[in-house]
Formats: C-alpha cells, sequence, structure tokens
C-alpha cells in the first residue's frame, strides 16, 4: 500500500497518509479540518544493492554453456611443490 503527501489549501501543513489505491482520498486537514489536496510525487527511486544484477541470475542453467565461468572469474591453481 502506498503512502500518499497531502497538503493543506488553507494553513498549508503537509503530511503523509498510508493508505489503500481503492480507498478514496482525504478531504481534510487534521490541523485545521480545511480542505487538502494530494500532491503528486516523483515515487521513490530502485535502488539496487548488491553484487550484480543480470539475466542470468534467476534462470536455470539450460546449457553447459550458461555454466562455464567467464574469463575473469576463472581461478588459478596451484600444484603442489615438489620435494
Amino acid at each position: 500500500m502506498p503512502t500518499y503527501d497531502y497538503k493543506c489549501v488553507s494553513c498549508e501543513h503537509i503530511f503523509e497518509h498510508f493508505q489503500s489505491m481503492s480507498e478514496p482520498h482525504l478531504e481534510t486537514c487534521p490541523q485545521c479540518g480545511s480542505t487538502v489536496r494530494r500532491m503528486l510525487g516523483g515515487g521513490a527511486g530502485i535502488i539496487f544493492k548488491g553484487s550484480g544484477f543480470y539475466v542470468t541470475d534467476n534462470r536455470k542453467n539450460k546449457s553447459s554453456d550458461d555454466a562455464k565461468p567467464s574469463e575473469g572469474t576463472k581461478k588459478k591453481t596451484t600444484e603442489p611443490a615438489a620435494t
């Protein structure tokens, strides 16, 4: 459920109200009882945190090509020292 911003026409009090999208808009200011208008918001930006988001992150491997590591992720193996 989204949070909507409202602004009073009379006292210019700005407040937020958490409500369902199907609920009717608020009509009265909680401070003075005058008419309020719902403000248009830009919405929240999307923030991706983590190591990366790729098309293949949520897919199952369909072929052996998908399972091969890329050039940058190959691990070097060390041979045991000769004694």
